[in-house]
C-alpha cells in the first residue's frame, strides 16, 4: 500500500494533501498559524480530525508527541549530533533508520520493514512516498513521518 504526501506551496502553514496509489485523495494535513508550540492536524475527507503531531514545549531538543483520536500512541525526540540527525522513536515499538535530511529511511517493526519513506524529487513542492507492508500501520506511519518532517524543521522553536 502506498500513500503520497504533497506539500501545498502557497500556504501560509505548513499544510499537505495525502493521496492513495490511485491519485484520489485521502487525507489533508494542517498545522496551526497560531499556537504556541507546532501542531500539526490530520483530517479524513469529511473534515473529521483522525490525528495529531504537537510538539511538547519547555525541552532542550524538538521532541514531538504522536496522538490519535486524542489519545497520545507515541513520541519522538531529536537527538543531540553533531553530523546527522538522530532520532529517539517512542511509537508502536518501531525503529527508525536511514537518511533522514534525504528523505530515504525506514520504520521497522522487529525484523522486518513496516514502511519506506522516500522524496520524489524535481516536483514542484515537496512530494513523499510512503509504502506500507501492512494497511494497519497507516495513520500511526503517516503522523510519524509528519512528525520527522516536524522535528528536521524545528531549530529550537
Amino acid at each position: 500500500m502506498r500513500l503520497l504526501i504533497k506539500q501545498r506551496v502557497f500556504s501560509w502553514t505548513d499544510s499537505y494533501d495525502v493521496y492513495d496509489e490511485t491519485g484520489a485523495q485521502k487525507y489533508f494535513v494542517k498545522a496551526e498559524l497560531l499556537a504556541l508550540r507546532h501542531q500539526i492536524h490530520v483530517y479524513d475527507m469529511q473534515g473529521r480530525e483522525i490525528g495529531c503531531v504537537r510538539q511538547r514545549l519547555m525541552t532542550l531538543l524538538p521532541e514531538f508527541l504522536i496522538e490519535i483520536d486524542g489519545v497520545e500512541r507515541g513520541s519522538i525526540q531529536k537527538k543531540f549530533t553533531f553530523l546527522r540527525p538522530k532520532y529517539e522513536v517512542d511509537c508502536n515499538g518501531w525503529r527508525v533508520e536511514g537518511d533522514f535530511l534525504g528523505w530515504d529511511y525506514d520504520v521497522y517493526a522487529g525484523c522486518s520493514v513496516a514502511v519506506h519513506i522516500s522524496k520524489e524529487l524535481l516536483r514542484w513542492g515537496d512530494t513523499y512516498v510512503l509504502d506500507f507492508a501492512s494497511p494497519a500501520d497507516e495513520i500511526m506511519g503517516l503522523l510519524l513521518v509528519l512528525a520527522i518532517d516536524a522535528a528536521n524543521c524545528s531549530k529550537g522553536r
